[in-house]
């Protein structure tokens, strides 16, 4: 007897070292790289830790959705059930009568297996574990505040596990993390609709958006709490004062939300004076499951095809063939042509009067007859003596041009004007009035015609 103790000690001793060096056939090695331990990762060490609680989250929802319903059942009924913490298996299949009992019988030896369920032989009965009461209270938590119809936010069940940790005094900073994540998302969620353009959008995000104040504004509170603990660690008020900024972040954006509302309304489109807009028509067709039930009775009788048979089809190529003949008897060839009627240039008066004018001062250029001279005649000559005998508006439109006379700008332009700038004759005005025997101008400034010798004679007319 004692050499089979020895001989059992020896054994031990010889396999502990085998024991303590690290497990080459470890499962989970085949996901990692080569050269990566498992155990090396930080997030590997922390979930297997909590192995015991991923076995039962693992014997709850593995295999198909009816069996996670059918055990999530069982155990909800068992547990709902404060009036004992013991059940015999007939007080289960009174409970639960309503299911068969090859699936009851299946469902207990599996809770029974992952430990969610604890049978007690002595006393031959059922109890639940401290397990799966943790493991139904996180699922009713997340039941019970995740509804989309309650919370378009999505916010209720993080901000929740929070508050929990933060009352009790086990806030992580994962669980920050967390909330921090799905408020970032939030925001980038809220800005992708501001830019899509989308009025229905629009209004969806901005309900989204008041949802998620609410939900702000109740962590507020417990961020505050967080932030002022002195028994926290840095990484956690570190969290905190990010999800305070993404909060502010996320309250900026009403601004934002009521300009592109804004912009949309001036941009809506309404139908004639009906007073109905396309965003009217659109949440009306969005009403309506049924787009093409829409169409019906909406002709009043079927729509009849015709069928051309060969006699319908040459009755109308003989028809058309006749015309075509009557078509072809009329006249042929072009028309004769004609003489394009005659019309006058009828000139303006002043166009006129400007030809006259220029006329006579290049008569005067000349030495001709501007009044009537010699050919030796004076080359100079006053002003009221060439502008006059004339009607008073004849006399102003000639005395108008004269500043024309020797301008080298309008000289080098074409037309009438620049053949008057270009005449060898000089204007020279003075201050002084002279008194006038005219019916017309009864006094006019003293100034003189004069010939300008030194110009070429190149650009005077006659």
């Amino acid at each position: 007897m004692i050499d089979l103790l020895a001989g059992a000690a020896l054994a031990a001793d010889s396999r502990s070292p085998v024991q303590d060096l690290p497990q080459e056939d470890d499962p989970l090695q085949a996901h990692f790289q080569h050269g990566v331990a498992p155990d090396e990762i930080e997030q590997v060490y922390h979930l297997k830790r909590a192995q015991p609680m991923l076995s039962a989250f693992t014997a709850l929802f593995h295999g198909t959705q009816d069996g996670v319903l059918v055990r999530l059942l069982v155990l909800r009924e068992l547990a709902s059930d404060t009036g004992t913490s013991s059940f015999s298996r007939s007080d289960i299949n009174t409970k639960l009568a309503y299911l068969t009992a090859e699936s009851l019988e299946t469902v207990l030896n599996r809770l029974r297996g992952h430990g969610l369920l604890a049978w007690d032989a002595p006393s031959a009965v059922y109890r639940i574990t401290p397990l799966a009461r943790n493991v139904l209270s996180a699922l009713d938590t997340l039941i019970a505040l995740a509804k989309p119809e309650e919370d378009d936010a999505e916010m209720g069940f993080l901000l929740s596990q929070v508050a929990g940790a933060q009352a009790v005094g086990g806030v992580t900073v994962e669980q920050l993390r967390h909330l921090l994540g799905r408020l970032v998302e939030l925001t980038e969620e809220f800005r992708d609709a501001i830019a899509s353009g989308s009025e229905f959008r629009l209004r969806t995000s901005q309900a989204k958006w008041h949802m998620a104040c609410d939900w702000v504004e109740k962590g507020s509170t417990i961020l505050r709490a967080i932030t002022t603990d002195p028994s926290a660690d840095s990484a956690t008020h570190k969290a905190a004062q990010a999800i305070g900024r993404a909060q502010s972040a996320l309250l900026n954006m009403q601004g934002m939300f009521s300009r592109a509302l804004n912009q949309i309304e001036r941009q809506r489109v309404h139908l004639g004076q009906s007073g109905l807009s396309t965003t009217d028509v659109k949440r009306w067709l969005l009403a309506h499951d049924d787009l093409a039930s829409l169409a019906e009775n909406a002709i009043d009788r079927p729509v009849v095809p015709l069928f051309g048979t060969p006699a319908e089809m040459i009755d109308v190529a003989e028809t058309e063939l006749l015309l075509e003949r009557v078509t072809s008897t009329g006249p042929k060839g072009l028309p004769s042509g004609q003489d394009a009627p005659l019309t006058v240039n009828d000139n303006p008066a002043m166009m006129v009067e400007l030809n006259d004018w220029i006329n006579k001062l290049a008569d005067f250029a000349n030495l001709g007859n501007f009044p009537e001279f010699s050919d030796s005649g004076p080359k100079k000559v006053a002003l009221h003596e060439s502008l006059l005998p004339a009607s008073f508006a004849v006399a102003s439109y000639r005395a108008s041009l004269l500043p024309l006379l020797g301008d080298a700008a309008e000289a080098s332009l074409q037309g009438a004007t620049a053949e008057l700038a270009r005449l060898p004759v000089s204007f020279e005005p003075t201050d002084d009035m002279i008194q006038l025997d005219d019916p017309e101008v009864a006094a006019m400034s003293i100034a003189s015609l004069s010939l300008n010798l030194d110009v070429p004679e190149s650009g005077t007319s006659k």
